[in-house]
C-alpha cells in the first residue's frame, strides 16, 4: 500500500506531522505538496492526489488530503471519477468512511483537529477493512451513477 498525501497552506503543518507518523509506521507515501506554508489553492493539489489514487483500482494507493476543514479538498477530490473522499473528525468517523463507504481518500481539517486526533483517525482508517454486505450495493449505486454522468 502507498499513501498519496497533499495539503494546501492551511494543512501544511499537519501534513508534515502526518508524514513523520507515516515514516515512523514504515508506511510508503508520496508527498504531492504543498511544500511550504505559502498560500496556495487546494483545487490543483486535491485533483492531483485524486487522479493518482483513481489510477489504482485495487486499493493499492489511498489518499490523504488536508486543508483547513477538509471540506474543500473532499469536494474537489470527489469530482474525479472513482474517488470516494470523505471528511473525518475522529476515529469513529474515519472508521465509518472505510467500513461503510470504502473511502479511498481521507480528508482532514487542520483547523479543526489536533495532530494526535488526526493521526489516530488515519491509523483507524488504514486498519479498517470495507465491510461489503449491504454497503456494497451503495458503492455499486455510486459507481453506476458516475458512469451515467459520463454518458
Amino acid at each position: 500500500m502507498k499513501i498519496i498525501i497533499g495539503s494546501d497552506h492551511g494543512g501544511y503543518e499537519l501534513k508534515e506531522e502526518v508524514i513523520n507518523w507515516l515514516k515512523d509506521q514504515k508506511i510508503d507515501y508520496e508527498d504531492f505538496g504543498t511544500y511550504t506554508a505559502d498560500a496556495i489553492d487546494y483545487g490543483p493539489i486535491a485533483k492531483h492526489v485524486a487522479e493518482a489514487v483513481a489510477q489504482t483500482k485495487d486499493q493499492q494507493r489511498l489518499g490523504i488530503l488536508i486543508c483547513g476543514t477538509g471540506i474543500g479538498m473532499s469536494m474537489m477530490a470527489n469530482k474525479v471519477k472513482g474517488i470516494r473522499a470523505a471528511v473525518a473528525h475522529n476515529k469513529f468517523t474515519a472508521t465509518a468512511t472505510r467500513a461503510h463507504n470504502n473511502a479511498n481518500i481521507l480528508c482532514l481539517g487542520a483547523r479543526v483537529l489536533d495532530s494526535k486526533t488526526a493521526v489516530d483517525a488515519i491509523d483507524c482508517w488504514l486498519k479498517t477493512p470495507f465491510e461489503h454486505g449491504r454497503h456494497q450495493k451503495r458503492i455499486d449505486y455510486m459507481t453506476r451513477f458516475e458512469q451515467e454522468i459520463d454518458g
